[in-house]
């Protein structure tokens, strides 16, 4: 059975994502391209979390309203896709990057939910 196995990030809309990170950096001492970026080793490989500020009229959250999304790591995307369409679950698209697998659902509350295989490394800072 495929798993999420910890969090990818939290994503949240602001007026200014540019000004936001910069405040990051400088006021905590925390940033990098895609926002604050915690790297951490899971079973030998480098892994990150993040903490990522989107421009507020972003569409990238949709279907759902909320103005945050969060992304879990999973072992397996596709293995845990095929899990929640047995499951009943609506899987919303599907995207494969250099860094990773992506698939995105709603929650039961209408959250939208970034499911996300790292490949790869630590993104540039």
């Amino acid at each position: 059975m495929a798993r999420v196995t910890g969090l990818g990030g939290v994503f949240y809309k602001v007026e200014d994502p540019a000004r936001t990170r910069a405040w990051y950096q400088e006021m905590l001492g925390i940033g990098g391209e895609w926002g604050a970026i915690f790297p951490w080793k899971a079973e030998g490989a480098e892994a990150y979390s993040l903490l990522s500020p989107f421009q507020a009229s972003t569409d990238y959250f949709d279907p759902s309203a909320s103005p945050f999304m969060v992304n879990l790591r999973v072992d397996d995307a596709d293995a845990l896709i095929e899990e929640l369409k047995v499951k009943g679950i609506e899987i919303l698209g599907r995207q494969e990057e250099d860094y990773g697998i992506f698939a995105w659902i709603l929650d039961c509350d209408g959250i939208k939910i970034e499911l996300w295989q790292q490949k790869g490394g630590l993104p540039p800072a």
